[in-house]
């Protein structure tokens, strides 16, 4: 299925994650390349994804879909990543296997159900406030991080 605009700012992240899983899971740099890569990733876009999610988006699907499981799961899969990139270099690869497992679940569990079961202003709305928080951020970080 075609990713719902208001979802395309969340999925362009989780390629940008995806490409680093790759990069991980080929070896396609040193250890300590790979784990520079990945804490910049995470203190750049992942850890302001999880907050997003958290805060804009689990919500509205609590709200429209209770009871919302799924959601719950992934909350609990975001605690582990950050976890996870807190015991770097050691759980690089743990890291990378649990991240490219949960972005999977998103994009094929949730996303799917949610684009098809939100109405169609709760997903508008979404996207906005979504797009808002992404530029937001961005604005936000200085020029050598963007």
């Amino acid at each position: 299925m075609l990713r719902d605009p208001s979802l395309v700012p969340l999925s362009r992240q989780h390629q940008h994650a995806l490409a680093l899983c790759t990069l991980i899971e080929r070896r396609r740099a040193g250890p300590e390349e790979l784990e520079r890569k990945t804490r910049d990733l995470y203190e750049v876009e992942l850890r302001h994804h999880i907050d997003i999610e958290e805060r804009i988006l689990f919500p509205a699907i609590r709200e429209g879909l209770a009871p919302a499981p799924l959601v719950e799961q992934l909350v609990a899969e975001h605690r582990e990543m950050e976890r996870l990139v807190a015991g770097l270099p050691q759980t690089l690869e743990q890291f990378a296997a649990a991240l490219r497992s949960h972005i999977e679940r998103e994009e094929r569990d949730l996303f799917e159900d949610i684009q098809k079961r939100l109405p169609r202003e709760v997903l508008d709305r979404l996207g906005r406030v979504i797009h808002a928080e992404v530029v937001r951020i961005c604005l936000s970080r200085p020029a050598a991080e963007q």
